[in-house]
């Protein structure tokens, strides 16, 4: 079962380990020191930033992470995208990754943005799209978001999260269902903290 929760400052260790993968140090290039993780992730920790830092657990144990925010607590990213594709008001944005390297390659990214998407639109009912960009090179990433739902709305440049790679960008995108049947949520998406 994926459930999640809320990433606290006591999940940094681990957090810093997976940032040190190879298959995540390649696409996230983010400092893995304890001071640096605090920085950059503390602030959606405690609350003190908007965005949402989401611990992804398969039958209890953490496996990966989602970090989700609507572009309109961020302004400058949204302009940015906006300059590629066209940006809905209301639209939120995920980025992710599989930490534990012996989850990765058994689906369970595709399963994960699944849940997190379906999730979305009960836990931000102003959310109009979910708009996500990713590396043109990161194939592994693009293709978890097209057998997620989310399709390639546009391509461009903009700036990479590695300084090493070029700038060209896919963006993909899911919009809001018209109607959301009860039916249609799985048992196995829901949050573990409600």
């Amino acid at each position: 079962m994926i459930t999640w929760r809320r990433l606290t400052g006591q999940d940094f260790p681990m957090l810093s380990q997976w940032l040190e993968q190879p298959h995540v140090a390649r696409w996230w290039h983010h400092e893995t020191t304890a001071e640096a993780v605090e920085r950059d992730f503390g602030p959606a920790a405690s609350g003190e930033e908007p965005s949402e830092d989401l611990l992804v657990l398969l039958d209890g144990r953490p496996f990966g992470l989602v970090q989700r925010s609507r572009f309109a607590d961020y302004p400058d990213y949204r302009d940015e995208l906006a300059a590629v594709t066209e940006v809905p008001d209301g639209a939120v944005t995920i980025d992710y990754l599989i930490g534990d390297p012996a989850q990765v390659g058994r689906g369970l990214g595709t399963r994960m943005i699944q849940a997190v998407v379906r999730a979305t639109w009960t836990d931000h009912p102003a959310a109009t799209a979910i708009v996500v960009p990713v590396h043109a090179a990161n194939r592994a990433s693009w293709r978890i978001l097209e057998k997620a739902g989310l399709r390639r709305v546009a391509e461009g440049e903009l700036e990479p999260d590695n300084p090493a790679d070029d700038p060209a960008h896919y963006v993909y995108r899911i919009d809001r269902p018209r109607a959301l049947p009860t039916d249609a949520l799985p048992t196995d998406a829901l949050p573990a903290d409600g």
